[in-house]
């Protein structure tokens, strides 16, 4: 057998032999109906309320949230739904500890701002609630262990909600590194490539933001997240380009990520947006950020595949989150925001070593991944282009189900961790700095459940 055909039929094993669910949960969870409690209602709460609201083997039991207007915001979401408000903690940051006293509810998503992400989960977690957490980067690498120790003490599990790994061409794309077609996978790209001026930037009196005001005068998430650009300096959101890659490089399953190092260029486009929108003499032009306008982060793997994720969000550009697949076979593109016909192809045997990119909506439509031609009706107008189905979807029929999660503690430990070792790198003129093993081990015989239609 030839190095082409032993990769293939590898891969096609590897895809065809995980049709078992495992066994996550250390109590009963085949339901019907799961309860579900929110914490925190803000944009991104709003949207997996929303999904959640779509489905009839869910119950939003409870939502704590310290902000009426969000809590408003929320209300017309159930008046859409034909369904009325739950009941709300809202007496202050910490009423939302006593929604995890509530007997009657088997899971939260926590969608705070991101300093609140581990205390909230670790609460959780002991109050014996199966968590979906939202995506960010971690403050230091201690709360990634903190994970990874609750989750052993109590085998309570988390579901890292990164719903990138849901989209469709990325999904498509997944299928096809799955069946060989880019040979051996040697390097990925992906990052956060979007401009998030006039969300950093948001005083509440337009629809999409505007204005120069943060903090205290900010609305939504000016009120929190632009705070981490004044004070840090790092790959701040880095699961959004990681994840997708990440499954299709098999790590911690397999594989791992053992070492990194980030460099960042000057700030300059958050002050240049303050002067330009509120003017030079407004007090917020004459604040200093930190946070370099493009970061850069090498990822080194253990079976030597190399990662590059860029987070670049304070400057003028197009979305696009920057997808790169690059094996002995084949190579993928991404340029565009994820439509089937907004990024190029290479495969050299098939092109007939042409060297000409080929638009990739050819192969991205015969190649659609089957969990998405499987469910294409159900996420019919869901968020980002019906990742949030998807997202939501796996999440409430792995409860239900009692399957393991795809993305579980040790990969939201490990893409959590690229943020502080990232900001210590740069700090250190791009020194290399070394990823933990959250797995202890298990990493060697662990197996990916990720893209799998039986384990979705």
């Amino acid at each position: 057998m030839n190095r082409k055909s032993f990769i293939q039929n590898a891969a096609v094993a590897t895809f065809g032999a995980l049709i078992l669910p495992q066994s996550l949960f250390a109590f009963e969870t085949n339901k019907t109906k799961i309860r579900v409690g929110l914490i925190a209602v803000g944009m991104r709460g709003q949207v997996h309320l929303n999904e959640l609201l779509r489905r009839d083997d869910v119950e939003v039991v409870a939502i704590a949230e310290p902000d009426q207007r969000m809590i408003d915001r929320a209300n017309k979401i159930f008046e859409k739904h034909n369904k009325k408000p739950v009941q709300y903690f809202s007496n202050g940051n910490y009423d939302y500890r006593n929604l995890l006293k509530m007997k009657n509810l088997d899971a939260v998503i926590i969608s705070s701002p991101w300093e609140w992400h581990e205390p909230q989960t670790i609460e959780a977690m002991k109050a014996g609630k199966i968590v979906g957490l939202e995506v960010c980067g971690a403050i230091t690498v201690d709360e990634c262990w903190n994970y990874v120790k609750t989750y052993e003490e109590t085998k309570v599990p988390i579901f890292m909600m990164e719903n990138v790994c849901y989209r469709r061409d990325i999904m498509a794309v997944f299928n096809m590194a799955r069946k060989g077609m880019f040979g051996e996978i040697v390097h990925g790209q992906g990052g956060y490539q979007h401009d998030l001026r006039n969300v950093l930037f948001n005083d509440g009196k337009q629809p999409y933001g505007g204005g120069v005001e943060f903090g205290e005068k900010g609305f939504s998430e000016a009120a929190w997240r632009t705070e981490h650009y004044r004070k840090r300096n790092g790959e701040l959101y880095p699961s959004h380009g990681l994840g997708p890659v990440a499954t299709m490089m098999d790590v911690n399953r397999g594989n791992r990520i053992t070492h990194l190092s980030s460099m960042a260029s000057k700030q300059a486009g958050l002050t240049d947006y303050i002067i330009k929108t509120g003017g030079k003499d407004h007090p917020n032009a004459k604040v200093k950020f930190n946070q370099g306008d493009i970061v850069q982060t090498m990822l080194k793997c253990e079976n030597g595949e190399t990662i590059l994720l860029t987070h670049d969000t304070s400057l003028q550009r197009p979305y696009n989150l920057g997808f790169r697949v690059q094996g002995t076979d084949g190579i993928w593109q991404d340029i565009g925001s994820g439509g089937f016909n907004q990024g190029f192809l290479y495969f050299e045997n098939a092109m007939e070593k042409n060297h000409k990119w080929t638009n990739s909506e050819e192969y991205i439509k015969k190649y659609d991944h089957p969990i998405w031609k499987k469910y294409e009706a159900q996420a019919e107008g869901a968020g980002h282009g019906g990742m949030d189905f998807f997202l939501i979807n796996d999440f409430i029929e792995c409860i239900k189900n009692n399957r393991e999660f795809p993305f579980d503690v040790y990969d939201l430990a490990t893409w959590y961790a690229v943020t502080p070792l990232s900001e210590k790198s740069i700090a250190e003129n791009g020194s290399s700095q070394e990823m933990p093993d959250f797995t202890k081990g298990k990493y060697k015989t662990r197996k990916p459940i990720f893209g799998f239609e039986n384990n979705i």
